[in-house]
């Protein structure tokens, strides 16, 4: 049997219990979870769109440790040189335990190698409890080997909850450890006031 991941571990022990009582929960089943990570990438303006793709896929299989589905575009778009059912991006859906796997790397080792990282934002939650962060540069994985690099491959990491609003999905991720930017602006605030 494989190792539960450190994430859901820590899931189970702490942030069940302390979503419990910020939020006063009755019933165990409206806790709000993570429940898939979809990972998503699309090359479609790329002049050279087949070895693109084929860069965009090598590297999300890296990333996600899963191999990665072709997306196609759904019409046809003259003016971005694009046919109908043309491979324009791959995605990765993630559950269970390579779920909170990928979680844990983005959220304690990626997210924290981006140059001035200052927090990621608080608005790009759908009001239905998801989140989508957009990861612009591959090398914040360590997985990917830098002298390797061949070109710049952009991300979407869509992580879906069950929590109804915003508020409770915002408070589920912060007690996984997301690094939301209002906590490092009211940093500096209170030192300045306590001075």
């Amino acid at each position: 049997m494989t190792q539960e991941p450190e994430l859901l571990t820590e899931y189970k022990t702490r942030v069940i219990p302390a979503l419990r009582e910020a939020h006063g929960y009755t019933n165990v089943n409206q806790i709000p979870k993570v429940t898939k990570v979809v990972i998503n990438t699309c090359v479609g303006s790329s002049p050279d769109v087949k070895e693109a793709l084929e860069i965009a896929k090598a590297d999300l299989t890296t990333i996600a440790g899963q191999k990665p589905v072709t997306t196609t575009s759904k019409k046809a778009i003259s003016n971005f040189k694009l046919r109908e059912n043309q491979a324009i991006g791959a995605k990765v859906t993630l559950r269970g335990s390579m779920m909170y796997e990928f979680l844990e790397r983005l959220i304690k080792t990626a997210l924290p190698r981006i140059r001035d990282f200052r927090g990621v934002s608080t608005r790009a939650f759908d009001g239905n409890g998801n989140y989508t962060l957009g990861v612009t540069d591959q090398s914040i994985f360590p997985e990917i080997e830098l002298d390797r690099i061949k070109r710049n491959v952009g991300f979407d990491v869509t992580i879906v909850t069950t929590a109804k609003t915003n508020a409770e999905a915002k408070s589920l991720l912060s007690e996984l450890g997301m690094p939301f930017a209002d906590k490092a602006k009211k940093a500096p605030v209170k030192t300045a006031a306590a001075a």
